[in-house]
């Protein structure tokens, strides 16, 4: 006999299992699955049974022995994307967290801006746990954002028409994938060309740089709207070419990503390595047992 245990979210059913359903002897349902789902609940001695068996379960620490007995287990595609949002709703909910139900689209910038960054730093390390955590805590600005506008009195939305949206946006924007074919892509620059056409087509805008965030920062900020301008023809020598510090950094930057290149990412990699440095130092100097740092200590102990 064979046990499929079958992990079930928001009360859906992954497809690959509809089959092992159809064709079990029994259906039993654990943890917090909706009774109706199956035949009744499981019993202690469900491996005993004759014949398929399915049981569906709310979570695997329900059905902890069937697993390590190596019965085979089937997820709902997006299973804990679901299960996030529920907690989110609860967080947010009567009865939830006092911090969560205080919070406001205002009150959360900052978050989203650190998270993003430790993001962003998780990524540069190369870090795999981390980059994994660091995605979670984006996504829960995503999950936090969309339930704090479903609750708005004048223009609600929910996280379901936040990711409706993303997907009509990114089928519109990959007529070559989802539409049968288009000509003006055949390979990714041209694809990431026609994705800037067609954002300029959906949104109607008058500018080559409208929809640019200006308050990213500004290295990042300049390389983009070289490389927007440039895509609209605009000449080289009407970028900023003055000689004051803001112009030299907006030409060094837009050098840089018109030749393919990263600013933001490339100044990034040379102040962690500074950073890098300067802690060496510091620890051979005090290791080294050096009352203070001076210029010769300094030059005495910087790794090279």
């Amino acid at each position: 006999m064979t046990v499929a245990v079958v992990l079930v979210r928001g009360n859906t059913i992954p497809a690959e299992a509809v089959p092992l359903l159809r064709a079990a002897v029994k259906v039993y349902v654990a943890g917090e699955v909706d009774p109706a789902l199956g035949d009744a609940p499981m019993p202690a001695d469900v491996a005993a049974e004759a014949g398929e068996v399915v049981v569906l379960t709310s979570s695997l620490d329900a059905v902890a022995e069937l697993v390590a007995a190596g019965s085979p287990v089937h997820v709902t595609a997006g299973a804990g994307l679901v299960a996030a949002a529920q907690v989110m709703d609860r967080l947010r909910s009567p009865g939830g967290c006092p911090w969560d139900a205080e919070q406001t689209h205002d009150s959360l910038r900052q978050y989203l801006v650190e998270e993003c960054f430790e993001l962003l730093e998780a990524i540069e390390e190369g870090d795999r746990p981390a980059l994994r955590e660091e995605l979670g805590d984006v996504l829960l600005q995503v999950l936090f954002h969309s339930r704090v506008a479903e609750e708005d009195g004048e223009d609600p939305f929910t996280i379901d028409d936040v990711a409706a949206e993303l997907v009509a946006k990114l089928v519109g924007r990959h007529p070559h994938v989802f539409a049968g074919g288009d000509p003006a892509v055949r390979d990714a620059a041209t694809q990431e060309t026609r994705w800037e056409e067609l954002k300029q087509q959906e949104k109607r805008r008058e500018s080559s740089v409208d929809g640019v965030a200006m308050g990213q920062p500004a290295l990042a900020l300049a390389a983009k709207l070289a490389q927007r301008t440039a895509r609209a023809a605009l000449p080289g020598d009407l970028l900023p070419k003055h000689t004051d510090v803001g112009s030299r950094l907006f030409d060094l930057a837009a050098l840089a990503k018109l030749a393919g290149q990263d600013p933001e990412a490339e100044l990034r990699a040379v102040a962690r390595r500074f950073a890098s440095q300067v802690r060496e130092a510091e620890r051979s100097a005090k290791a080294s047992g050096e009352p203070e740092m001076t210029h010769e200590i300094w030059r005495k102990h910087w790794p090279h």
